[in-house]
């Protein structure tokens, strides 16, 4: 859903101006329509991860859209019908799965993305897997303003993170005061195997703002309960069991076929989990001259989450069975304690967020940034012992988090030697992220409320990335717009260690040097048309996790990590035609892009067979190559007025060319990118009391591992093609009050990403708004 192609204003005593492609007239703040070649122009006070040029494909959501057109319970539900993009929701409240995936980037590469809040900095580049998932829960669905999403690495103000796409978050900030309320509730029916169950979860929010004077402020509370469906299921293969009468026998086994094809048994459900989370946001902001603002912003979230399990399995008398030796059907398994595996989490994070900004729109502009996300606890208690005796106490581990987190520092500036609308435009700036991990499990006597015991592994690290970049954006001729830029990096990685029982390794420090061009151009190719191309080296640096996460052998040999991996290298180019619909039935645009992205030395975890005995680890593929077409069309007033469109088609062919390590996987697709994407929203609004929405998102077949053996994507642990369909229809039933009710996935269908997704949920919210 693009916004208006006239300008956006916040709700902000600085106005956050976008300027659209000419020939697409833009709204300045002083009420002056001016037009602009290909480059979105970014003028304003908020803060923001944006720089005032931006020369890529920019796709966005506005708040209003959001409340007519979205079942939103998440922030991350704002993207679900942009092009290209997919996050891997698993149940309302997902806090450690939510990976955003993209045109060339895998719900596995979360690291090759970038999500901002306000200007700080949400994603989690302390690992590159599902459980880094960005911290999408420190902003509510009704905090946000807008969200912008850049697509690919063409920016100079970036790191090479933006690979794939960057999302930026702006959240309101009051004018005068106002005071909003929301209470929702969700509810899910689902059946899988032998689960048949409801599930669902419940919200509740309320913030409350003013601008007194110089002063302005915003606060925003909210609670989420969450109960989702079971996402893991103890298995066992078939030709696994041995055959004989050995073993206590059971009924109740689920006979299936895993991803690969082969038969197994699903012995029942393990990790559904309750989660009750709370958080707490506060922004205040002070104006020292109509043109100078300092921000601050302060979020605090709290999640307290359950994971139990359920046995499929009943023994003679009808006891669920959970370990110990079992028969099924003439063949005897082994069940282990942690096959059912029970846990408990508990975490505080907190979020701090200060810059100071000017926005003369003059010759000069600057400012001046810096964030903290800090992992005040994070602890996990999971049982050793088997089920039902867990549930009172007994052995287990502990894995403590505290002390892990990111820092970011930034200075910009913005240079315009010929005003606003001047010949050049010159961004730089200099920043420097650094990232903290640390992790150590310890045994204890009592997983529920015992002390630490002695160790049973642990892992550290620090990186550090210090960034200076510049680019200029130049109107070459009266049609014609060019922006130059170039990013030089300095990375580090130290004090990394792996441990286990009795040994703990050291790996030694690294620094190394790296330079990112960048250029794009646009031309006026018409009254209605612009033509774009836009080209940028993207250098993916790896995460502690990726460098330290392993194990040490009984020999003190390191195993599973390997601190000596090399960076992700990119280059992306896009072809962009844009054309305004203005005149037709409708209101609109439509963009074609063709997107091209080589990649040299991959990160994924992969079997290196030129060892032996085998290495599993993460590693780097050689070679891989993408190329894909993006079709978007966004229009207003559709055929009648009211009728709003948003939709967009996405061709992707992203192979593997070399990987000497896995020959396999070469000539293979690269895992989790489908050959075909698509999806749909109409919203009718026939006057300004009701508004009906109809969604659909479609994904094709795709693979889960990198020699694509996962044939079965409809199976525990596959990736399947999937087809869904949502629906909203919004009540304003007075100036303050409005009632919407909804259903995600209306047509029921039963898709993985490894997990299952939700199947069709229902959902119910009331609102109070000024």
């Amino acid at each position: 859903m693009r916004k208006s192609r006239m300008a956006l204003a916040v709700a902000s005593a600085f106005p956050l101006v976008l300027t659209w492609a000419a020939p697409v007239l833009a709204q300045t703040t002083d009420g002056v329509p001016v037009k602009e070649l290909g480059v979105v122009t970014i003028t304003g006070g908020q803060p923001t991860s944006l720089p005032t040029q931006i020369p890529t494909t920019i796709e966005g959501v506005t708040r209003e859209q959001i409340e007519h057109s979205i079942n939103a319970t998440d922030s991350e539900d704002a993207l679900k019908y942009l092009p290209s993009l997919l996050v891997r929701k698993r149940y309302i409240g997902d806090y450690n799965h939510a990976v955003l995936s993209t045109r060339a980037s895998g719900t596995g590469n979360p690291a090759r993305s970038m999500v901002f809040a306000d200007g700080i900095l949400l994603s989690n580049y302390l690992g590159n897997g599902p459980t880094n998932a960005p911290r999408w829960m420190l902003v509510t669905p009704e905090e946000i303003e807008r969200v912008d999403v850049l697509y690919g690495p063409f920016s100079a103000a970036y790191a090479g993170n933006s690979v794939g796409a960057v999302v930026d978050y702006v959240t309101r900030m009051p004018t005068q005061f106002e005071a909003h309320g929301k209470v929702s509730v969700q509810h899910q029916p689902f059946d899988l195997y032998s689960t048949s169950a409801s599930y669902g979860g419940k919200q509740a929010s309320a913030s409350v703002g003013n601008k007194n004077g110089d002063w302005s402020w915003f606060l925003n509370f909210s609670k989420t309960d969450s109960e989702g469906q079971p996402l893991t299921f103890p298995t066992r293969l078939v030709a696994a069991g041995t055959p004989g009468n050995t073993g206590t026998p059971v009924t109740g086994a689920v006979a299936g076929s895993n991803r690969s094809n082969q038969p197994w048994y699903l012995l029942g459900t393990a990790t559904q989990y309750r989660t009750q989370q709370d958080h707490i946001k506060a922004k205040f902001a002070y104006d020292f001259s109509p043109t100078v603002r300092a921000a601050y912003t302060f979020g605090w979230w709290h999640n307290e989450s359950e994971g139990r399990p359920t046995s499929y399995l009943r023994d003679a008398g009808g006891n669920a069975v959970y370990s110990g030796s079992v028969n099924i059907n003439g063949r005897s398994f082994m069940l282990m304690p942690t096959d059912f595996n029970v846990s408990n989490e508990e975490l505080t994070h907190f979020m701090h967020g200060l810059s100071v900004k000017s926005h003369t729109k003059g010759v000069f502009d600057w400012e001046v940034a810096a964030s903290r996300y800090d992992y005040h606890q994070d602890t996990l208690r999971a049982a050793t012992v088997a089920l039902p005796a867990a549930l009172n106490g007994g052995a287990g581990r502990i894995v403590n988090g505290k002390g892990t987190g990111w820092t970011t520092l930034a200075a910009k500036g913005t240079w315009r030697p010929d005003g606003l609308q001047g010949t050049h435009i010159v961004d730089f700036g200099l920043q420097r992220d650094s990232y903290q991990l640390r992790s150590i499990e310890n045994a204890t006597t009592n997983w529920i409320s015992g002390s630490v015991g002695a160790r049973n592994q642990a892992f550290q690290g620090d990186t550090e990335l210090t960034g200076l970049w510049a680019q200029d954006t130049w109107k070459i001729a009266p049609r014609w717009k060019a922006v130059l830029g170039a990013r030089a990096e300095r990375w580090s990685a130290s004090h990394g260690q792996t441990a286990n029982a009795s040994t703990v390794l050291g790996h030694p420090e690294r620094s190394e040097n790296y330079l990112s061009p960048k250029a794009a151009v646009a031309y006026q190719a018409g009254e209605q048309w612009v033509l774009k191309a836009s080209t940028g080296r993207a250098v993916r640096l790896p995460t502690v996790s990726e460098l330290y996460q392993g194990g040490i052998s009984g020999s003190g040999v390191l195993v599973n990590n390997d601190p000596n991996l090399k960076p992700e290298k990119s280059w992306t180019t896009e072809l962009t035609a844009e054309r305004d619909l203005a005149g037709w039935d409708g209101d609109g645009l439509l963009r074609l892009t063709a997107f091209f992205e080589r990649t040299r030395d991959a990160l994924y975890s992969q079997t290196n067979v030129l060892v032996t005995p085998n290495v599993t680890n993460v590693q780097n593929v050689d070679a891989i190559r993408t190329k894909g077409l993006e079709v978007s069309y966004q229009a207003a007033n559709v055929f009648v007025r009211g009728l709003d469109i948003g939709s967009s088609l996405t061709w992707t062919d992203s192979k593997i060319t070399k990987n000497d390590k896995f020959p396999a996987s070469v000539g293979k697709w690269q895992p989790r990118i489908p050959a075909w994407r698509a999806s749909a929203v109409a919203t009718y609004r026939p006057d300004a009391i009701w508004s009906y929405t109809l969604g659909a998102r479609y994904s094709g077949k795709q693979y889960g591992t990198l020699d694509n053996t996962d044939t079965n994507g409809f199976a525990y642990q596959g990736t399947s093609r999937y087809f869904t369909t949502d629906v909203r229809v919004r009540y304003q039933a007075s100036k303050q009050v409005s009632v919407a009710v909804g259903i995600d996935n209306l047509n029921n269908y039963r898709y993985w990403n490894f997990h299952p997704y939700p199947q069709r949920t229902y959902m119910a919210e009331l609102k109070i708004a000024p």
